[in-house]
């Protein structure tokens, strides 16, 4: 599995220069726009990383490993939708042929963002909670908010808030996945303690 994720990012790093090289030669490309929430995946990361150690920590040195794999997975949570929903809409489209140019983009892209989804199977502790479902949930009902704004990049007040709250919401997804889980309350046995008889 690790292998197969380290294949996926090497594809990605081959397909993104010629996409990119093909866009300046088109003169549509112009540099990579700023990226406000950056700042707040990196945050979110450290919390999330720093969070999961420590309530992983009696699992001795998969701790680490776990930290790392759940500060990976968290913001493609939120990536794997986003580009599924923005794929589409990429702009401006590639000559001569735009749909291969996008395939060329997304598809080591998607397979980045599925095989580091993937890596969560390795985590013993990981568990599918309502938390985590509620908490995907809420990050879809932003989405559809966002989806008001035709999904705008973040850079007017209204997309950059519902960017920041969906990302947050993600990271709660992949924190959800690693919280420990209560004891389900015990139930007497009723053979252990069988009623008494009226003499």
């Amino acid at each position: 599995m690790l292998v197969v994720w380290g294949f996926a990012i090497m594809a990605f790093l081959v397909c993104l220069p010629i996409y990119v090289r093909h866009a300046r030669a088109e003169h549509l490309y112009h540099g990579a726009p700023p990226t406000p929430i950056f700042p707040i995946t990196a945050t979110c990361a450290v919390v999330i990383f720093v969070v999961i150690l420590r309530v992983s920590r009696s699992h001795g040195q998969q701790a680490v490993l776990m930290a790392a794999i759940g500060a990976a997975a968290a913001p493609m949570i939120f990536e794997f939708p986003f580009d599924l929903i923005v794929m589409a809409r990429t702009y401006p489209p590639l000559p001569p042929d735009p749909a291969l140019y996008r395939v060329l983009f997304f598809a080591p892209l998607f397979l980045v963002e599925f095989t580091t989804l993937s890596l969560l199977t390795l985590c013993p502790m990981v568990k599918l909670t309502r938390a985590t479902f509620f908490s995907f949930a809420l990050m879809l009902a932003v989405f559809a908010v966002w989806a008001l704004f035709g999904f705008a990049f973040p850079s007017a007040p209204a997309p950059y808030a519902l960017n920041v709250l969906s990302k947050i919401l993600a990271f709660a997804v992949a924190l959800s996945l690693f919280l420990p889980q209560r004891a389900p309350a015990s139930t007497p046995d009723p053979a252990a303690n069988p009623p008494a008889t009226a003499m």
